[in-house]
C-alpha cells in the first residue's frame, strides 16, 4: 500500500469531516427540530397530513435514506478527487 502525503491526507480528512458534520446537522434538524416546533409546523400539510406528523412518521426516515445515497455519491467523488480510487488499490501484500 502506498503512502499518502500528509498535506493531502489532512485535506481529505478535513473535507470528509465537514461533510459528515453537514449530514449530522441535517439529521438533527429532521429528527429533533421538527419535534420542537411541531405545533407551528402543523399548519403545513404534506399529502393532507400535518407536516410535523409526516416528518415523525416517515419524513425523517426518508431523509436519512436519501442522505445515505447522497453520502455514497459524494464520498466516491471525494475519493477520486484525492486519488483514493478503490479500482486502483493494490491488494498484494508482497
Amino acid at each position: 500500500m502506498r503512502k499518502v502525503e500528509r498535506k493531502k491526507a489532512d485535506a481529505y480528512f478535513k473535507y470528509r469531516t465537514m461533510m459528515i458534520t453537514i449530514y449530522l446537522a441535517i439529521g438533527f434538524l429532521v429528527s429533533y427540530v421538527v419535534v420542537f416546533f411541531a405545533q407551528e409546523l402543523s399548519s403545513f400539510t404534506v399529502m393532507g397530513i400535518p407536516f410535523s406528523y409526516y416528518m415523525g412518521a416517515q419524513g425523517a426516515v426518508l431523509t436519512f435514506i436519501i442522505l445515505l445515497f447522497i453520502n455514497a455519491i459524494v464520498s466516491d467523488k471525494i475519493d477520486k478527487k484525492f486519488g483514493f480510487n478503490p479500482e486502483y488499490v493494490d491488494t498484494n501484500d508482497d
